[in-house]
């Protein structure tokens, strides 16, 4: 949610953001904005006159009460008990029109970082790095679904009939290397200095709008029947709630977190052949990283964390490159956000495995995340990247260090994670 001071001030800027960003249907928004603002204000003004009007006569009534004129006191009394009904009236109303802003508030886009490019969708993204050296062998790189049943490391036909479709079973070292992955991708946050979180996997729906778009909320979430509760999409969900509505000390910014959670998303997506086996799925494992800290240094602490998501995937052996997301592909929290795409030589292309975000001041806005610093309060900025997401870092890693007869090199540094065991076998019956 922006601050709606840039509607009153310059409502021109509102909307050309807007059309950065592609979304011209809600132009409108703004001008209903400030014709309902414009009302607000004259009813504020009106019930603050009222209650200044009410405390005068209510020490009119002791002034003629002291000088022992009680006919004049009493006729006081009778126009003070009218005020507080024409009071309510007023204030009833401006709630109203009050709540119908913040609807439209939160429709509106977050103002987007002078740096980012300006496109209609992901295909106009902008790459910004290629790190490692994408390669193609000669040999045949097995698609991952049937590489992990080749492994025997999934289920997919139980999974289905036991929970439906978008779901699996991980099995013996197709397992491990999942979790594997994770606890890397944890041990590596904890020695960047990132405090390790271990969240509640469901919020309340007041969170839910505090931490992404109406778009995303009916895309994404998954509403828990019969109670005032969502199963979360992300750990970030919990830990950015986690401030909700909080005061902070300034002094102690940043705050930096970092959370393993299961996930859970209704969205399936495509389904061409790789979108086949466990590239999208209803349930997946993520490693998160967030940041909440001073408005001058958030975008220090973004280009931190992207690179601490490009360092894990390097000690995976997994080519990756970072991409500026253009304007139109920025959902309407985000100020600035960059993709990581890993290298899949099977499809001979890069394909996304995590996001990295900064909403500046309007995430922290709709949640009430403030600070105070040198007798001034202000509102937070706060960041949210991935570290891994799992599967998707998992069809990395056994495509990236697969040999020609379907076995898989274990990285290095996830040989500790199991047992020392140094390659995942093609199993032989």
């Amino acid at each position: 949610m922006i601050d709606i001071n840039l509607i009153r001030e310059n409502p021109e800027m509102v909307k050309e953001n807007i059309k950065k960003k592609f979304q011209e249907e809600k132009l409108i928004y703004v001008d209903k904005v400030l014709d309902l603002d414009s009302n607000w204000r004259k009813l504020k003004f009106d019930e603050d006159k009222l209650r200044s009007e009410r405390n005068k006569i209510s020490k009119s009534v002791a002034e003629f009460m002291k000088a022992g004129k009680k006919e004049e006191a009493e006729e006081a009394k009778v126009k003070a008990k009218e005020i507080p009904e024409k009071i309510e009236k007023i204030e009833n109303k401006r709630l109203e029109i009050e709540k119908e802003i913040n609807e439209l508030m939160l429709k509106i886009p977050n103002i987007i970082h002078e740096s980012v490019p300006i496109g209609k969708d992901d295909s106009e993204n902008v790459e910004i790095e290629k790190i490692g050296e994408p390669k193609v062998p000669n040999y045949e790189i097995f698609n991952h679904a049937e590489l992990a049943l080749k492994l025997g490391g999934v289920d997919f036909d139980t999974a289905r009939k036991n929970s439906g479709n978008g779901f699996y079973f991980l099995k013996g070292d197709i397992a491990r290397l999942h979790t594997a992955i994770l606890s890397y991708a944890r041990d590596y946050m904890i020695k960047q200095g990132f405090e390790l979180i271990v969240t509640p996997y469901m919020i309340r729906p007041e969170v839910v709008e505090g931490v992404m778009s109406f778009e995303e909320k009916d895309a994404m979430m998954y509403k828990i029947e019969g109670e005032e509760l969502y199963l979360i999409g992300t750990s970030e969900h919990s830990m950015i709630g986690m401030f909700k509505d909080k005061k902070l000390n300034g002094k102690e910014l940043p705050y930096t977190y970092t959370a393993y959670s299961a996930c859970f998303r209704k969205e399936v997506g495509a389904h061409g052949l790789e979108e086949k086996g466990f590239y999208r799925v209803h349930q997946f494992e993520k490693q998160e990283m967030v940041v909440v800290c001073l408005p001058e240094e958030s975008y220090d602490w973004y280009d931190k964390m992207l690179n601490y998501t490009v360092e894990v995937f390097k000690g995976l052996n997994v080519p990756v490159r970072k991409l500026e997301c253009c304007s139109g592909d920025l959902a309407n929290l985000k100020a600035k956000s960059a993709d990581v795409e890993a290298w899949s030589p099977r499809q001979k292309k890069y394909f996304e495995v995590g996001s990295c975000t900064n909403m500046e001041e309007a995430q922290a806005r709709r949640l009430g995340i403030r600070y105070e610093l040198q007798g001034e309060i202000k509102f937070a900025h706060t960041l949210n990247n991935t570290v891994v997401a799992s599967p998707r870092a998992l069809i990395a890693v056994m495509e990236n260090n697969q040999l020609e007869d379907g076995s898989i090199i274990i990285p290095e540094v996830l040989r500790g994670y199991m047992g020392g065991q140094e390659k995942i076998e093609i199993k032989t019956f």
